[in-house]
C-alpha cells in the first residue's frame, strides 16, 4: 500500500502547528497586530504629556503630583508582568491581550470623569496600567515565537507603531482639545483604544513540533538498521536514527544490488510503532512561572540595565512639551518638537532592526553602543535654549530611543542572555524589575523640577540612570561566557556514553531475531 500524509486544515482559532520557526506566516499577521498594539499603549503613554498643562490648572496640582499619574501606571505595567506571564501561560495569549483592551479603555473613559488626581491615580495608574500590562507583553512574546532569523528587524518595525501615534496623537490631542476641551479628548482616546481587543483576536498561538521535522540524511552510515519495503509502485525507506523518524520515497537511497526482502509482518509492525510514536508526541508540561532565570549572571546585569535605564525612557516625552513652553516656545511648535522626536525614532527602530538583523554580529555590543549615545542625547537637552537647538536635541534623541526602546526586549531570546525558550519568563521577570524605575523615574524628575524651578534637571536624572544601564550591560556578556565555562568544566566532570550505543542495542535485537527465525 501506498504510503500517505494527511494534512488536516486548522481552523482560524486553534492553534499553528510548525515543523520549525516559521519566520513568516501568519507571523505576519501578528506583526500587524502588534503594531496597533504599540501604537494604543506606549504611544498613548508618551503622548500623554500634551494633558499635563491642563491636568494641573484643573485639579490645581504641582508638577510632580500630576507625574504620579503615568508613574504609576508605569509601574502597574511592568509589576504585574508576571502575573501577565502567569496569566498567558494559562489561559493563551489571545485571551490576555483582549482582556487587558477592555481594562485600557475603561479606565481612560472613566478618567475623563475624575474630579480629583487620586482619581486619575486609580482609574489610569491602575486599571489602565494593568490593562498596558497584559496587551503589551503577551504580543510582544509570542511574535518572537513566529521569527527566528528576522525576529530583530521585524520587532523593530512593527514596533514603530508607538512612534507613528506619537507623531500623529500629539498633534490631533492638542487640535482636539481646543475644540472639546481635556476631557472629552480623554475619552475619544479610550474608546480609540478599545480596539486593541481586535488586535488580540488576531494573535494565534503557535506550536512547534521539532519531532514531525523531515530531515534529508545522506546514505553515508553503514551501522544503520534499514527496513526495506518494497510493492510494485514504490520503495520506501524507513532508517531508524537516534533523532527520531525518517521516511524518504526517493529510490537513490536504495542500493542498486539490493534485492526485495520476503514479505513479513515484522516490518509492518515495527512501521506502525514508529509512525504512531512520531504522531503522537509526549507534550511536555508548561511552567506558568520559570524563576530559573534568576541564577543566571548575565540576566541579572541586563536585568539591572533595563531598571536604571527605564529612567531615561519616559521622562523625556513627558518633559519635552513643559521644558520648551518654560523656553518661550508656542503650543504649536512644542507639539512639533515631540512629533519630530517620534519620526526620528521611527528610523531609529528600522535602523536598529536592520543592523542587528546582519549576520555575524554580537547584538549585545550593538545595543551596549545605543545606550552610550542615548545617554549623551539625554545630557545635550539642557544646553538647548532655542527652538532649533531643542528640535535637534530631540531628533538625536528620538532616533537613539528608537535604536534601544525597540530591541531591548526582543533581545532576551538571544543567547547572550537567556534563549528563546525562557523568552516568556524571562521577559515577565524583566518587565517586573523594570517597575522599580518606572515608578521611581516620573516623580525623581518632577521634584527636582519643583526644587530646582528649572526642566534641565529631569533630563539630568535620566541621563545618569541611563550610564548605570550602560556599565550593567557592558556585563552581560562577560558573564554570560564566565557561566558557559563553568558549565562546560562540569560537564567535563560527567562521563560521555559512547556514540554508538544505540546502534549496540538495535544490533542485538537484530541477531536475537535472526536466532528466532533459524530456530
Amino acid at each position: 500500500k501506498k504510503m500517505t500524509v494527511k494534512v488536516v486544515k486548522m481552523p482560524c482559532t486553534a492553534p499553528n502547528v510548525y515543523t520549525k520557526v516559521p519566520d513568516g506566516g501568519w507571523g505576519w499577521t501578528v506583526a500587524f497586530a502588534f503594531f496597533f498594539v504599540e501604537a494604543l499603549t506606549y504611544g498613548i503613554i508618551k503622548s500623554f504629556g500634551v494633558f499635563f498643562n491642563d491636568l494641573m490648572e484643573s485639579f490645581d496640582e504641582t508638577n510632580s503630583r500630576i507625574s504620579w499619574i503615568i508613574s504609576i501606571c508605569v509601574f502597574v505595567q511592568t509589576f504585574t508582568a508576571p502575573l501577565s506571564t502567569v496569566l498567558s501561560n494559562r489561559f493563551g495569549h489571545r485571551l490576555v491581550v483582549m482582556a487587558g483592551g477592555v481594562l485600557i479603555s475603561t479606565g481612560m473613559v472613566i478618567a475623563s470623569f475624575a474630579r480629583t488626581v487620586v482619581d486619575m491615580y486609580i482609574t489610569i495608574g491602575v486599571v489602565s496600567g494593568l490593562g498596558y500590562c497584559l496587551s503589551f507583553l503577551p504580543t510582544v512574546t509570542i511574535l518572537s515565537q513566529y521569527f527566528d532569523k528576522r525576529r530583530s528587524l521585524v520587532t523593530a518595525v512593527a514596533s514603530t507603531g508607538e512612534c507613528f501615534a506619537v507623531f500623529s496623537f500629539a498633534p490631533a490631542i492638542t487640535a482636539l482639545k481646543e475644540q472639546i476641551g481635556w476631557r472629552y479628548s480623554l475619552l475619544s482616546v479610550g474608546l480609540l483604544q478599545l480596539s486593541i481587543v481586535v488586535c488580540g483576536a488576531l494573535l494565534r498561538p503557535i506550536v512547534i513540533k521539532e519531532q514531525e521535522e523531515v530531515k534529508a540524511q545522506p546514505p553515508e552510515e553503514p551501522t544503520e538498521t534499514k527496513y526495506m519495503l518494497e510493492n510494485e509502485q514504490t520503495r520506501t525507506s524507513i532508517e531508524s536514527i537516534d533523532s527520531g523518524v525518517e521516511i524518504t520515497t526517493s529510490p537513490s537511497n536504495v542500493p542498486g544490488n539490493t534485492k526485495a526482502e520476503p514479505k513479513s509482518e515484522e516490518p509492518k509492525e515495527n512501521v506502525q510503532v514508529l509512525v504512531e510514536n512520531n504522531s503522537t508526541p509526549p507534550e511536555p508540561k508548561t511552567k506558568l512561572l520559570d524563576f530559573s532565570v534568576m541564577r543566571d549572571y548575565s540576566f541579572i546585569c541586563y536585568a539591572f540595565f533595563g531598571l536604571f535605564a527605564t529612567l531615561g525612557f519616559f521622562a523625556p516625552s513627558l518633559y519635552i512639551i513643559p521644558l520648551s513652553l518654560s523656553l518661550g516656545i508656542g503650543k504649536d511648535h512644542s507639539a512639533y518638537i515631540l512629533s519630530a522626536m517620534a519620526i526620528a525614532e521611527v528610523f531609529g527602530r528600522i535602523s536598529a532592526g536592520w543592523v542587528l538583523n546582519k549576520k555575524p554580529i554580537r547584538k549585545i555590543y550593538i545595543e551596549l553602543i545605543c545606550v552610550v549615545l542615548l545617554s549623551v542625547a539625554l545630557f545635550a537637552f539642557p544646553f538647548a535654549s532655542e527652538f532649533w537647538g531643542l528640535m535637534t536635541c530631540s531628533i538625536f534623541f528620538g532616533f537613539m530611543l528608537g535604536t534601544v526602546a525597540g530591541t531591548h526586549i526582543p533581545l532576551l531570546a538571544e543567547d547572550d542572555v537567556v534563549g528563546i525558550a525562557k523568552m516568556s519568563s524571562a521577559a515577565g521577570v524583566y518587565v517586573f524589575i523594570q517597575s522599580l524605575a518606572g515608578l521611581a523615574g516620573p516623580p525623581l524628575a518632577g521634584v527636582l523640577v519643583d526644587t530646582t524651578q528649572n526642566y534641565s534637571s529631569a533630563f539630568y536624572s535620566c541621563a545618569a540612570g541611563m550610564v548605570l544601564g550602560a556599565v550593567f550591560l557592558s556585563l552581560v556578556r562577560p558573564c554570560k561566557a564566565g557561566l558557559c565555562r563553568g558549565q562546560e568544566s562540569a560537564a567535563e566532570a560527567v562521563p560521555d556514553l559512547p556514540e554508538d550505543f544505540i546502534e549496540m542495542d538495535i544490533g542485538k535485537a537484530e541477531n536475537s531475531g535472526k536466532g528466532c527465525d533459524s530456530a
